[in-house]
């Protein structure tokens, strides 16, 4: 799944025991590895303080009536700086995303070859990014925020952090034998040279900025690169050939796309999911459902399908789901003889189901790109969440079959604390629901309140959170996050591209004519193809950063309910992310779960035919999606 060679953690999670790419055992590799841990470190903090500034801000403005006005502006900044630098930490482990599979093509020989070319690739765009937020922190002296703070003040972060990635991805380049690190440093600089050359001494049949962004983008998914980068690297050779643009505005543009207070709950919400893991409350309600249904027929596929529903409203993560459930479950399916495979592939099936589970990331990335409300959103995938649910609960019991919950615990918990815990974790689901949907506070607000909540839980209910396992899980938080937004920031250096090239104005006079011709029904079926197709090859997210503000004005002409639209988009770009075989949530679903993508694809076809099938009911009858916001007055 990942682009370069990594060692996980049972989990699927990066933390500070991951192994590093590049070599430890020089003096640079130990420095190196040093420097990681001290910013994987200073990122966990920088976490820590964000959660406090949120936390505190919510207090005054809600109980003390006294807003603080320079909160808002110091928590965005302070996450701009957990982007660069957990994203740089992410390279340094080598656990940034990208898809082998097309590489995988190719003769093996050439692998290593590829694979440091990818490296070197990395390198370059790091360096570019390095230099133009050099320039741009020279241009930023002088200026000043809304609040008064100085305008370099957001600049730094970009500036060091980019200086961190450009140290990690050479590291990571030079760690190899030395005639393929030569070879593919020498193929690189030769392919440079010759469009750089083709350029200048041929201006008269240039190459188009438009052209080179396509072929950084296809090129980078060809040669496994990280999405992060293959996304920064288009965005980066549109810039390059695009005389009219300063360099400054390459990074000026990638830094905007993380300085958004609304992004927060990301982090937040992936936080107290680990949290929740870790302190005992997700093991304490997986156990009590294991009780009360294991006896049932097909019980447990029902209790993955509810469990992967109830800690979706917390993490938002669907990795982090998958973590906290399969963690659970799927020892006790060895334990009381289940097949394993047939419970990894309805885990996967489920994560689908919770894509529109509020307060899922995916839900509040397609709200922020496409000006969509996003307590709407929250609001609108409950049902279809409901509908998905029933639909693959009905297939588990039709193919499962009753087990003896007493043969799927080596050690039971007493039922009385048992049953306490579990109401722990049900006030904390609640709680959050109750607070995004009533509109009472901000999903960032919220998902502030809920790491404290977990925190809190862990220190006095449980007493299984310990101030190194605290640390801990902000550092992989930390990274989590930085993975995950640093995608949103290349992303948004594409999109400035994209409408440089009005590429947006002829995907909507196509779209449109489409549907002009087949009616709502049929953009929104074409819409549905195009996000399974794109949420399989790009991960996920960045197919609803780059289609979502695309697709949905053009709903919107046609009479389509942008709530409705929004949740059909992000349950299709799920069906694609955990679809086989290309699927990069199916590949981590069975590195959680410890089987094979081959043994899995087979038992999981029934599920997917399922949601497929539901996913079209969905984009016909938009009162699944309608009804709840409705009752609200959304």
């Amino acid at each position: 799944m990942n682009a370069l060679p990594t060692t996980q953690t049972p989990d699927g999670h990066a933390n500070a025991a991951t192994a590093l790419a590049f070599d430890r055992g020089t003096r640079w590799g130990s420095g190196l590895e040093r420097l990681v841990r001290w910013t994987e470190y200073l990122s966990a903090a920088v976490l820590a303080a964000d959660v406090a500034v949120v936390f505190v801000s919510v207090i005054y403005r809600y109980f003390l009536h006294d807003p603080v006005d320079w909160a808002e502006e110091i928590a965005s900044a302070l996450m701009i700086v957990l982007v660069f630098f957990g994203a740089a930490t992410v390279l340094a482990r080598s656990q940034h995303v990208g898809i082998e599979l097309f590489r995988g093509l190719l003769p093996r020989r050439w692998q290593p070859a590829l694979i440091h070319a990818g490296h070197w690739i990395i390198a370059g765009v790091s360096v570019s990014l390095f230099y133009s937020s050099c320039l741009l922190l020279a241009d930023s002296y002088g200026q000043t925020t809304a609040s008064g703070l100085p305008g370099w003040i957001n600049v730094y972060p970009l500036v060091i952090g980019s200086l961190f990635m450009t140290l990690f991805a050479v590291a990571n380049a030079v760690n190899g034998a030395t005639r393929i690190v030569l070879a593919s440093l020498a193929g690189c600089v030769v392919i440079a040279a010759a469009l750089f050359g083709w350029n200048t001494f041929v201006p008269a049949h240039p190459i188009e900025p438009g052209l080179l962004l396509a072929a950084g983008f296809f090129g980078g998914l060809f040669l496994g690169i990280p999405i992060c980068f293959v996304l920064a690297l288009s965005a980066l050779l549109f810039f390059l050939a695009e005389p009219s643009l300063p360099m400054l505005v390459y990074s000026q543009q990638v830094m905007s796309g993380a300085n958004h207070f609304v992004l927060l709950a990301v982090p937040f919400f992936v936080l107290a999911g680990l949290l929740m893991e870790s302190n005992g409350m997700s093991s304490r309600l997986i156990e009590l459902l294991l009780r009360v249904f294991g006896r049932v027929r097909g019980g447990l596929g029902l209790i993955a399908i509810t469990a992967t529903a109830f800690f979706s409203g917390v993490s938002g993560s669907k990795l982090a789901d998958i973590a906290a459930v399969g963690g659970v479950v799927m020892p006790a399916v060895r334990q009381s003889g289940e097949d394993p495979d047939e419970i990894a592939a309805l885990l996967a099936s489920s994560a689908v189901m919770a894509e529109t589970i509020p307060p899922c990331v995916n839900m509040i990335i397609m709200g922020f790109v496409a000006n969509i409300s996003i307590a709407g959103l929250f609001l609108a995938g409950i049902v279809p969440a409901a509908v998905l649910a029933v639909s693959l609960g009905i297939v588990a019991v039709i193919f499962g079959r009753r087990i003896d919950p007493d043969k799927a615990f080596s050690v039971r918990r007493p039922l009385v604390p048992l049953l306490c815990g579990a109401f722990v974790a049900l006030v904390m689901i609640v709680m959050i629901g109750k607070g995004v949907t009533s509109g009472v506070a901000t999903s960032t607000e919220v998902s502030a309140f809920a790491v404290v909540y977990a925190l809190v839980a862990g220190w006095l209910a449980f007493r299984e959170l310990t101030p190194k396992v605290v640390a801990r899980l902000f550092v992989r938080s930390a990274s989590m996050a930085g993975s995950i937004l640093f995608i949103v920031a290349a992303a948004s250096s594409v999109s400035f591209a994209l409408t440089i090239e009005q590429i947006p104005a002829l995907v909507s006079g196509v779209m449109v004519s489409f549907g002009t011709h087949y009616g709502a029904a049929g953009f929104m079926l074409l819409s549905v193809l195009i996000m399974i197709v794109f949420g399989a090859i790009l991960e996920g997210a960045p197919a609803l950063i780059i289609f979502g503000p695309l697709l949905t004005p053009i709903a919107q002409q046609l009479g389509i309910n942008p709530l409705h639209f929004g949740t059909v988009a992000v349950v299709a770009m799920g069906l694609g992310l955990f679809a086989p075989p290309v699927g990069l949530g199916l590949f981590a679903t069975c590195a959680i779960t410890g089987t094979k993508v081959e043994n899995v694809a087979r038992p999981m076809l029934k599920y997917l035919a399922v949601l497929f099938v539901v996913l079209v009911l969905l984009v016909l009858v938009p009162g699944f999606s309608l009804w709840l916001p409705s009752r609200f007055g959304m």
